[in-house]
């Protein structure tokens, strides 16, 4: 048991004394510790050699004058009328938006009242349908009075005549035409025949004034469309080839009305 006692205390033996701690090491202990310096007294030019810029190569830095806590505003805000264009009242009214303008509605209606007066052909070549869609109604309304109910009729012949006439249209013309100013004017044209149903509701129209009251109507509904197709499309010398076939549409509309 001496012996290897002995041997614990030469196993254990070492110079290590705790009065060492203070000293650093790896042999450091006398080398001067750079991060051991204060804030202001470390010397950044022994780290990677990079030295530190002159004076005059750091610019001023400019003193603060605005308000504390209130800063300076970077961006101001453009008004709504800016953004915009123009105020709201400035705006067009929602039926000219929508393409229903009353002032052409009662010019055009005038137009075909006046079957000699001159067709202004900028405001007929516009596809205003508001006008056509109320005088198919006031005809078959009319129709109705005199016991006819012939919407359905007057609705269908109006199509495949619109339709028949806008290829017509295209076919004359050098510039051609829309489909929507075709019906336009085709519809306006029909005012003369709410007239003629009109007449229809109170006398009989299978006589020989009927006979001659309906000849009157279904010619002044050919002149008033020809001579607006003619103005809008500058179709000069070609009116009769045009109201020929309107005479054919409305006299199928005069038929309804007298039969």
């Amino acid at each position: 048991m001496s012996g290897f006692d002995n041997f614990n205390t030469d196993f254990y033996q070492t110079s290590y004394s705790i009065d060492d701690q203070g000293q650093a090491a790896y042999g450091y202990s006398n080398a001067e510790d750079p991060y051991n310096k204060p804030y202001n007294q470390y010397e950044y030019a022994q780290q990677g050699g990079y030295a530190a810029p002159p004076p005059g190569m750091i610019p001023p830095q400019q003193p603060y004058t605005g308000q504390i806590y209130q800063p300076t505003p970077a961006f101001t805000p453009a008004s709504t009328q800016s953004v915009y264009g123009s105020s709201f009242d400035e705006e067009p009214p929602l039926l000219e938006e929508l393409g229903i303008n009353f002032d052409h509605i009662w010019q055009k209606t005038l137009t075909v009242l006046h079957p000699l007066k001159a067709a202004d052909g900028s405001i007929m070549t516009e596809t205003d349908l508001a006008g056509p869609m109320v005088f198919c109604l006031a005809f078959g309304a009319t129709l109705l009075l005199a016991g006819k109910i012939q919407f359905g009729y007057v609705y269908g012949i109006s199509v495949m005549g619109c339709l028949g006439m806008y290829c017509l249209l295209n076919l004359m013309s050098m510039t051609g035409v829309s489909f929507g100013c075709v019906a336009s004017v085709l519809g306006y044209c029909l005012l003369p025949m709410i007239l003629l149903s009109s007449f229809g509701v109170v006398f009989s129209l299978q006589g020989m004034l009927g006979i001659v009251l309906t000849a009157l109507i279904i010619g002044w509904c050919s002149q008033s469309a020809s001579k607006i197709f003619i103005s809008a499309l500058a179709m000069d010398g070609q009116q009769l080839l045009v109201a020929y076939p309107c005479a054919l549409l409305y006299g199928v509309f005069a038929l309804i009305s007298v039969f």
